[in-house]
């Protein structure tokens, strides 16, 4: 059986919300959500309401919940900690290793400020939040011990101007940059519907022992580094069927794509897929027409990385379970296990 047929789902499998609370309660498993923000006052307060009232109050599923920002300046954080939400700015954790701005930052701070042996990750803009956002993704990790990283995948529409959506056309930098690359040197990795999706859910003793780049690249690192380590069985795939959010300009995914860019090819080298010569530049630059005026405009983009929290003290005497050895020294996970999945379509 193909890795695709036998680790790819649908989240109406996991739907039954009391069959899947018992089956946590029975694992003992700790689950905490994650949701990283800059200034996501327009859609915050939603996310938190729908997933806190059915993923807390009614069914015991989610253990915690938290919003860790890069330091929003609007009302993001009055908002989450109205309707329930931990809040942390990701500065005030880990404060003698310093504050950097990104995503990759608030998902790695997120894994020594939370407490869950499962730790489920989903992006603050997501306009048709639905309960199946998280339990569609915990309930693979619940059910087999052998799998260790899920990812979503969906329909992504492309929302063109406000009341104007195209039902394709989201996901372009995966289709224009990551497959084909993926393509060249890491095939497997194909069968993953959409590597850059920002909603997954990860054991700790996974996120522990990977670096965490602060930027861009975070989920194409994550991606590599699970995979050279742990293989193909090691993950899994959920379709969520739509997620509906606000798409970025061409220039934002032309910053974006080089910041993943250069994680990949740091990853390339590390793996002795390819050599470079020369040191690769950090500047992204770029062109713009301003009437008759033409101009370069640069941005400098490094995708700096957060070390394996296991090689932190701080957070071995946080979690001193996990004291065991430096992450570049932990031995593969066993072949997964059984567990019932569905044909894909």
């Amino acid at each position: 059986m193909s890795w695709l047929t036998s680790h790819t789902f649908h989240h109406r499998e996991f739907r039954d919300l009391d069959a899947l609370c018992r089956a946590k309660k029975k694992s003992g498993l700790r689950i905490s959500l994650c949701i990283p923000t800059l200034n996501e006052e327009t859609t915050i307060g939603k996310e938190i309401v729908v997933l806190k009232s059915e993923l807390m109050d009614r069914f015991p599923l989610i253990d915690e919940l938290a919003v860790i920002d890069s330091g929003s300046t609007d009302r993001t954080a009055e908002i989450a900690t109205s309707y329930g939400a931990d809040f942390y700015h990701s500065g005030d954790i880990l404060p003698s290793h310093g504050f950097k701005r990104g995503k990759g930052e608030n998902l790695w701070k997120a894994v020594y400020q939370l407490s869950g042996d499962i730790i489920c990750y989903v992006d603050a803009d997501i306009s048709n939040i639905h309960p199946r956002f998280v339990y569609g993704l915990v309930a693979p990790l619940i059910h087999d011990a052998d799998i260790q990283y899920v990812k979503a995948f969906y329909e992504r529409p492309l929302v063109q101007s406000p009341g104007e959506i195209r039902s394709t056309g989201g996901g372009r930098v995966t289709e224009i940059l990551v497959r084909p690359l993926f393509s060249l040197f890491y095939p497997e990795l194909t069968q993953l519907f959409q590597p850059l999706s920002g909603e997954y859910a990860v054991r700790r003793e996974v996120l522990e022992r990977i670096p965490f780049p602060i930027g861009y690249g975070v989920e194409t690192s994550h991606l590599l580094d699970v995979y050279t380590r742990w293989g193909m069985s090691a993950f899994a795939q959920v379709d969520l069927e739509k997620r509906v959010h606000r798409n970025q300009p061409t220039a934002a995914l032309g910053r974006m794509s080089f910041g993943i860019l250069q994680s990949l090819l740091s990853r390339l080298r590390t793996h002795d897929k390819i050599t470079t010569p020369a040191e690769i530049s950090d500047v992204y630059r770029a062109l713009e027409i301003a009437g008759p005026h033409y101009q370069e405009v640069t941005s400098t983009i490094v995708e700096e990385e957060r070390p394996p929290l296991v090689n932190l003290p701080e957070y071995l005497r946080k979690f001193p379970c996990h004291n065991q050895e430096p992450a570049q020294n932990i031995p593969a996970v066993n072949p997964p296990g059984q567990l019932h999945r569905r044909e894909t379509r």
